[in-house]
């Protein structure tokens, strides 16, 4: 029987994290710079139309259609036309909701999770060649790690992923979002490489007011993230959205902490940045530990990930918007800590991690899952873009960078300083206000 109350719980989930798309764009626009705002905010909504239209193709059957242990089947998703009027999830334990309303709910994750990437290469990628990266890395790259970690097959288990079926647990994302899109956003940097000046000229965030906007709604649609991954108003619902606050919050406190330390001064920056680290760690985790172990988990994302965005200085690739340090290094976190923490006395579906005398078996699961993903996306990652380059060619000149992708991509500026459209006069006076306000982001 279809459950209206858990019916309507994931729908209002699926649209709080797909209004995570738009708060990333807003996030991501405003780190950047002012000359690239735009590009930047494109490359998140193009994702929505791009990746929409090929899960219902052919996403949802590769991802959840209970096919192999790599790979549902790749064939025409008729979503609507499924005769059973729930899914199964956790092997034998049955939902109440409408297969369209699971599918919906995925389909976001899918987007937005193609759409992180975007923020390691700022400043110097050419729309069309993202669009087609886009699709390519959905098909190639998202829709079997899904399959991996989110699809546990039918009422017997026939059909499960590998990861799956091996153990692992992750809730909301941890491999199949954070680690999927952090380790890809590498592969992304490198194969592109750095944006012209690197290092020497300065590349402020240019409109933190905006950057908050986005860390704002990215929280607000994380509770979706999290929490609607219960498939239902249940207590694993409650326990998610109340871990994912703890986290966020934990982990915000821990980033400013590090930089007063560091710097001798707590950011703004820094505070959207930590939301994000902890929300990131959390989201493999928040059905598994306990609100204090979503702290712990909280407070060590905010260190860590604050030390870890400057690895890009020391080891020389130019992760822009520091997708590696916040998503990579927060989803390794978030996975590794349920073989820790993990605690059946939250989630009786759950295993207990080391601390709580499960032994080592469960932290095993969670560090096969994490290396398997991070090989994974970054070889296909990497192929992809490195094709991409040698062929379409998927970065812009070194001119049109320095006059801006903006223009150059989209013949449109972000701010207009005058009344004669969108070119030459409105675009310099733009690039002038955003030339004395920029610097290294760390």
């Amino acid at each position: 029987m279809i459950n209206a109350g858990d019916t309507a719980w994931v729908l209002v989930s699926a649209a709080l994290v797909l209004l995570m798309t738009p708060g990333l764009a807003f996030l991501y626009g405003g780190m950047t710079r002012a000359k690239s705002t735009l590009n930047m905010m494109m490359m998140s909504m193009v994702s929505i139309g791009i990746v929409t239209v090929l899960w219902v193709l052919y996403g949802y059957s590769a991802s959840f259609g209970h096919g192999g242990r790599w790979l549902g089947p790749i064939a025409l998703s008729d979503i609507g036309a499924a005769a059973d009027s729930g899914v199964a999830v956790n092997g034998s334990t049955p939902t109440n909701i409408p297969v369209l309303a699971f599918a919906a709910f995925q389909l976001t994750f899918a987007i937005i999770t193609t759409a992180l990437i975007s923020g390691a290469i700022a400043d110097r990628t050419k729309f069309s060649a993202w669009c087609i990266f886009a699709g390519l890395w959905a098909t190639l790259v998202y829709f079997p790690v899904a399959h991996w970690s989110f699809d546990f097959g039918d009422a017997s288990g026939h059909g499960a992923g590998w990861l799956a079926a091996r153990g692992l647990q992750d809730f909301a994302g941890g491999t199949v979002v954070e680690i999927n899109s952090g380790i890809s956003g590498l592969a992304m940097a490198l194969v592109l490489g750095k944006r012209a000046g690197w290092r020497k000229d300065p590349m402020r965030p240019h409109n933190i007011p905006l950057v908050l906007i986005g860390a704002g709604l990215l929280w607000f649609g994380w509770f979706g993230f999290n929490a609607g991954s219960a498939l239902g108003a249940n207590h694993l619902a409650a326990l998610a959205f109340m871990n994912t606050q703890i986290a966020g919050s934990t982990a915000l406190c821990g980033w400013l902490l590090t930089e007063r330390v560091r710097d001798g001064r707590a950011t703004s920056l820094g505070a959207a940045s930590g939301a994000v680290a902890g929300l990131v760690a959390i989201t493999p985790a928040c059905a598994f530990v306990t609100p204090l172990g979503a702290a712990l988990i909280g407070l060590v994302a905010g260190v860590v990930c604050a030390a870890a965005i400057g690895l890009k200085y020391r080891f020389g690739y130019d992760d822009s918007l520091d997708v590696v340090g916040l998503h990579g290094i927060g989803g390794i976190i978030g996975t590794l800590a349920i073989g820790l923490l993990g605690a059946s006395v939250v989630n009786p579906g759950g295993k207990n991690g080391l601390f709580y005398g499960g032994g080592l078996e469960l932290l095993k699961a969670q560090a096969t899952g994490v290396g398997a993903v991070l090989v994974y996306s970054f070889t296909v990652t990497f192929a992809i873009g490195w094709v991409l380059d040698k062929t379409l060619g998927m970065r812009i000149t070194r001119d049109e960078e320095i006059e801006g992708v903006d223009l150059t991509e989209h013949a449109e500026s972000a701010y207009e300083f005058d009344n004669r459209g969108s070119g030459g006069a409105g675009l310099g006076a733009v690039l002038s206000a955003a030339r004395s306000n920029e610097g290294e982001h760390e």
